[in-house]
Formats: structure tokens, C-alpha cells, sequence
């Protein structure tokens, strides 16, 4: 009975992973696509290892537990079968299907589901689309009209001229699958006003948030209460806020001007030389003094600062160096020292 038990933990541990397939199993092709070509089931699994007699299971029925499995495994393919066959014969050209159905709710009176479905084709053949990568088995697809969510079963569409577009929450997790540091999702309510049409989620990276709005022609409405980093670099800036806000201010009594970065708001950051890094004895790259006066305002440090790193290893800005925008001393993040303001 122990064989058994294993087969069977083994073959729903495999089944869960390749109807959801993580990353790795994307990468490694062990999806429903690649494998299930020609059908494969537990059955012809147990018989293929020895574990079971198909003739004595049918024939001589000896366990009522094993009947049931074979009897059910037989059963849902020819369910299914049934399903497609009325789908294909109760309607005129498939219309029963329920992608048909969706699309139906977009046709006018002299239309049908399959011009419908003739119009997202040729605008899908369009190389402006932007095609995000939710999860390992979802994409959203954005056209110059429509919205389209596709699910391993499932197809939701929603035209963008009378659709509302909210984004209802958000979430940050210190840890991704896969990236090597934090990762903030958003959700987004896709609400479309025609009648019939049903809305639909849409939970993508808060990094993909830009383009898919870029590409929609109606605003996304944004709750007062969902705070989210719109792009990687909103991001860096609220972490090395976080960190200077960490390190000694620097108090000065000169007269503070306004940002030449921004030319918004006073200068509020002093690059003072706190961290152990010694000239002499590190050489070339170690942090140096910077003489110059305040001249720039936290965010316009942080995005100088982000503009000087390597793109491509995000996960190494903080640890990093840069160099003032101005007499070019090298510093890191533990020179950058708020000033106090007076109120303070």
C-alpha cells in the first residue's frame, strides 16, 4: 500500500505544479502545453509502473476504492468531450462557448462574436500592444481598445471605451520568487459599464503599472488610501530616504537656498563624510570629503544618485557609491546628512 501512497502524493504534487506551474517549471517546459500533448492520467500512470491491473480493476471489480478512480478518471474526459460537442452543436458557429459568450456582449445589432473576435485579432497582430506577464500562467494584454485577461480556462475581455479602471489595494513582499529583493504588487478592478459584461482583477508588479497605463486611454482611478512606487526609481527614493533619514543631521547656520535640481524647494542635504573609508589606505574609490555647500534636496540627491548606478543590479544602489554633482567627491549613502529645518 506504501507504493501507492507515494505514486499518488507524487502524481498530485506534479498535477498542482504543472496546472500552476511555478517559474522553474515554465523555464524547465513542464507546463499543461508542453506535456499533455497526447492525454497522460493517473490511471495509465499506475498501470505503466505495475501498480495496478486494468482488466482485473474492470472485470472483476475487487476493490469498490479502485473502481471509483477508474470509473472517474474514464468519466470527466468523456464530460468534457460532451461539454465541447454541445458547445459545437447547440449554437450557430460555437456562439454557446463562453468566450463567444463574452465577446457577444460587445456586438451590435448587425454583428456577431466572430467580428468581434475578427477585431481583437488584427489589433493583437499590432506590434504596439503591451503584453504584461502577471503570474506564471496569466497575461494581461492591452491594445489600442481592449483590455484582455488571459487564464489557463478562462478569457476576460473589456472594451476600453466604456470600462472603469480602479486600483483598490496593494501589497509589498520583502521577498520575491523572482526578483532578489522587495516586490510590491497592485490590483486593479476592471469595471465594465455595458450591460452583461462582467469585471475582472487584474493584480500585476507596481513596476508594470507605468506601461500599462501609458497604454490605456481612460484614467485609472487610484484610492485615496493605496500608496504604491510607480516605478523602480519611486522606489530607490523612499529606501534612501529611509536611510539617510537613519544617519546624523548636520547642522549648519548658513543661509539655505533653493535646490538647483529641482528649483522647488530649499536645499535640505549636507554631504558630510561619516563612514570609515579612508583615502589613503583604500584608494581610488574610497569616500573623500565633499566641500561644498548644501545645494540640493533630498530627492534630487536620490535620483542623482540613481542615475550614476548600474541599472541592470538594482538590488546594489544603496551599497553602492556616486560621486557630488558638483566637485565630483566620492561619497555613499552614509555621507548624505539631512539638515534640520528651523521647526524641527
Amino acid at each position: 500500500m506504501s507504493a501507492y501512497f507515494f505514486y499518488t502524493l507524487f502524481y498530485f504534487l506534479m498535477s498542482g505544479c504543472i496546472i500552476y506551474p511555478p517559474t522553474e517549471f515554465v523555464s524547465a517546459g513542464l507546463t499543461i502545453k508542453n506535456i499533455f500533448t497526447n492525454w497522460l492520467g493517473y490511471i495509465l500512470g499506475l498501470a505503466l509502473f505495475g501498480h495496478l491491473d486494468l482488466s482485473q480493476v474492470l472485470l472483476e471489480n475487487t476493490s469498490i476504492f479502485w473502481f471509483v478512480i477508474t470509473t472517474s478518471a474514464a468519466l470527466v474526459p468523456v464530460y468534457i468531450l460532451l461539454i465541447v460537442l454541445s458547445w459545437a452543436l447547440l449554437g450557430d458557429n460555437w456562439s454557446t462557448h463562453p468566450i463567444a459568450k463574452s465577446l457577444s456582449v460587445y456586438c451590435n445589432n448587425n454583428t456577431t462574436w466572430m467580428s468581434v473576435a475578427s477585431d481583437i485579432n488584427i489589433e493583437y497582430r499590432r506590434i504596439d500592444k503591451i503584453v504584461i506577464d502577471t503570474n506564471s500562467v496569466t497575461q494581461v494584454v492591452v491594445t489600442d481598445n481592449w483590455i484582455i485577461k488571459v487564464t489557463p480556462y478562462k478569457l476576460h475581455v473589456a472594451h476600453q471605451s466604456d470600462t472603469a479602471l480602479v486600483l483598490n489595494r496593494s501589497d509589498t513582499h520583502t521577498m520575491s520568487h523572482t526578483t532578489r529583493g522587495e516586490v510590491q504588487y497592485v490590483n486593479i478592478e476592471v469595471k465594465p459599464t455595458r450591460t452583461r459584461a462582467r469585471s475582472f482583477n487584474i493584480r500585476l508588479n507596481a513596476l508594470d503599472f507605468k506601461d500599462l497605463q501609458d497604454k490605456i486611454s481612460r484614467p485609472i482611478v487610484v484610492l485615496r488610501n493605496v500608496t504604491f512606487h510607480r516605478t523602480l526609481l519611486d522606489r530607490f527614493i523612499d529606501a534612501f530616504k529611509e536611510q539617510v533619514a537613519q544617519n546624523p543631521h548636520y547642522e549648519t547656520v548658513q543661509e539655505l537656498e533653493q535646490c538647483i535640481g529641482c528649483m522647488q524647494v530649499t536645499a535640505n542635504v549636507k554631504l558630510n563624510k561619516l563612514c570609515g573609508d579612508v583615502t589613503e589606505e583604500r584608494g581610488p574609490d574610497a569616500c573623500v570629503t565633499c566641500f561644498c555647500r548644501p545645494m540640493w534636496c533630498i530627492d534630487c540627491m536620490a535620483k542623482w544618485f540613481a542615475s550614476r548606478q548600474d541599472e541592470n543590479s538594482p538590488e546594489t544602489w544603496l551599497s553602492s557609491k556616486c560621486t557630488c554633482p558638483v566637485c565630483r567627491a566620492r561619497f555613499c549613502l552614509l555621507d548624505v546628512c539631512l539638515i534640520p529645518t528651523p521647526n524641527h
